[in-house]
């Protein structure tokens, strides 16, 4: 009979074959997908995301607060307080204190097939001279602003920049008085919201509603506070830097202002605020008159 002979296992062979087989090893899990939530800016602010999504009625803050003990204004606008607030001797001074406090909250959560939020806020100015005892330290403005706004989520690129919201928005803005010194007017508007990394830009064009003659205490303020404004902000290692520019739009007059807010540690949680603003309407009192001032004192909350 031909053929060979098996050889039997050598001790090694034996040995090997005793071993249970090894596991397989599992494939690395791959690292999550960035999100843009993780760093969303805007996200945090209109709980655009999921994940920042913190339900209805959280009161929270809208624009930025702040109080300015020392606030320094290059030419005080008295023709409007003469014969009402100021004796014709009498004048404001230009070191005065201004206060703003301005919160929004979410009223309706998930319309229009979970894409869209409708948040109402309310923001409050108040100019007090407090240094001028001559006339008995008075507020010589307090301007008052409520609005609701529709905010529609978005996410789409421009320029380098994600498009997170759309916001359409109707806003009252007052100074409550009457006669010679009332002020208001009413706008609906459409505001952008674009960021990248740690900055964010809102464009916002509006239109006035019509007011009749008879109750127009200011039909030319489109002119001088103008027709939409712009808001770039950055934040960095705590500080908060942020430009405002409004324009009415025209070439000749053309009007507007700027105003550079700056947010920055202090101690803790409280933190220092410096504002600069140049133009037309820093308060509503003062819609057609031109100024600059340079304010400085705490932030009452962060924004942005």
């Amino acid at each position: 009979m031909s053929g060979t002979i098996p050889l039997p296992p050598s001790p090694e062979q034996t040995k090997t074959a005793a071993l249970p087989a090894a596991a397989p090893v599992p494939p690395a899990p791959a690292a999550p997908a960035p999100e843009l939530a993780n760093n969303s800016l805007l996200s945090r602010e209109w709980e655009l995301d999921d994940k920042d999504k913190h339900g209805t009625f959280l009161f929270r803050p809208y624009r930025a607060s702040y109080f300015l003990p020392i606030k320094y204004n290059d030419s005080p606008n008295n023709a409007p307080f003469q014969g009402n607030l100021l004796q014709s001797s009498e004048k404001l001074d230009s070191l005065e204190t201004k206060l703003q406090l301005s919160v929004k909250t979410k009223v309706v959560e998930g319309l229009f097939n979970k894409n869209a939020d409708l948040w109402v806020g309310y923001t409050v100015s108040s100019y007090w001279q407090a240094y001028n005892r001559g006339v008995s330290a008075p507020f010589r403005e307090t301007d008052y602003e409520p609005e609701a706004m529709l905010v529609f989520r978005t996410n789409y690129n421009v320029f380098g920049l994600t498009g997170r919201f759309i916001n359409l928005g109707a806003v009252h803005e007052s100074n409550g008085r009457s006669v010679a010194l009332s002020r208001s007017w009413n706008r609906i508007y459409a505001q952008f919201g674009f960021e990248r990394g740690d900055f964010s830009l809102l464009i916002r064009p509006w239109y006035r509603i019509p007011e009749s003659a008879a109750n127009d205490n200011n039909p030319d303020i489109q002119d001088y506070l103008g027709r939409g404004d712009v808001v770039a902000t950055y934040n960095n290692g705590g500080n908060t830097y942020s430009l405002l520019v409004r324009n009415n739009l025209k070439r000749s007059p053309n009007r507007g202002a700027v105003r550079v807010d700056w947010s920055f540690p202090l101690y803790g949680r409280l933190k220092g605020y410096m504002q600069y603003f140049n133009g037309y309407g820093e308060s509503l009192i003062d819609y057609n008159y031109k100024q600059q001032s340079l304010g400085i004192g705490v932030s009452l909350a962060d924004w942005m």
